[in-house]
């Protein structure tokens, strides 16, 4: 199987680009194709395009709730994307004129999604939540420049704007989206809500919407007909949960930023799947 290159416009706090492997094997390990695979937290999005890129599933739904996310996906998915396409390529990045533009108010949708990848290009950690901070040094010492590649922008939504026509975005509630479809049996969900279990952990500063009921989500999720995966910061009440519903937890070191460990826990019905799975600690 071809092995699609990465595609979303955003760079975003907890990205999922590290999972590519697991959702193969994942969904590889179902026996049948989808005919839709739901990501109702869906942020930047790379998991579902990367499932619609590789053919992996027959129809894709994206669902956001936050607005300025959302203007990005609405534009590619249904609206004018050419127009954002070059307007990215014929941006004159400089810091005066992205203080000038991020200070305008958008005219229409297409601007609100400029201004929206143009925000998260130049935010530290791509964070688009109210008052993050901006990039300082970046890649090379080279700040915000180090974050700006219009050519490789322009050319992610250009794909992703030939692959919409199995593409659905929804802007709302993951969580009401997730219930829609939670009796069908040829659906697969790949849940990762961008919040946290833990309010002294990121997601309470990260995200805009980072409050949610993870009682009530594992109730959801447990009785879905569809399979699905799951992924959360590793925290002793997510892995509660996961042990009250009867469900599999495997744990994957990874390190983030600053090159410490940390580790990111996946969640299913059944993840013998996954090779040597480790065990539970």
């Amino acid at each position: 199987m071809k092995r699609s290159r990465f595609l979303s416009p955003f760079r975003y706090p907890g990205g999922k680009t590290w999972l590519a492997p697991y959702v193969r094997q994942w969904l590889d390990s179902i026996g049948h194709k989808p005919t839709e695979f739901i990501e109702p937290f869906a942020g930047g999005g790379s998991v579902g395009l990367l499932v619609v890129s590789e053919g992996l599933a027959d129809h894709v739904t994206l669902v956001e709730r936050d607005e300025q996310v959302a203007s990005v996906w609405r534009t590619v998915i249904y609206g004018d994307w050419k127009w954002l396409a070059e307007r990215i390529v014929a941006f004159d990045f400089t810091p005066q004129a992205v203080q000038v533009e991020l200070t305008r108010e958008p005219r229409d949708l297409p601007e609100k999604a400029f201004q929206t990848i143009l925000r998260n290009r130049i935010s530290h950690g791509g964070i688009l939540a109210p008052g993050a901070g901006r990039l300082k040094k970046g890649e090379r010492e080279r700040g915000w420049y180090s974050r700006w590649y219009p050519e490789t922008l322009k050319d992610r939504i250009e794909s992703i704007a030939s692959l919409r026509s199995r593409i659905t975005f929804i802007e709302g509630d993951g969580i009401e989206v997730i219930q829609r479809f939670a009796a069908r049996s040829d659906a697969a969900f790949f849940i990762d809500p961008p919040y946290t279990a833990d309010e002294k952990k990121a997601g309470s500063r990260l995200y805009r919407y980072h409050r949610i009921d993870h009682e009530s989500l594992f109730i959801l999720t447990s009785e879905l007909a569809g399979d699905f995966l799951m992924t959360y910061s590793d925290h002793r009440a997510v892995l509660t949960l996961a042990q009250t519903f009867s469900l599999h937890v495997y744990r994957i070191c990874m390190h983030n930023t600053h090159h410490s460990p940390m580790h990111e826990i996946l969640i299913g019905r059944d993840l013998r799947w996954i090779p040597e799975q480790l065990p539970l600690s």
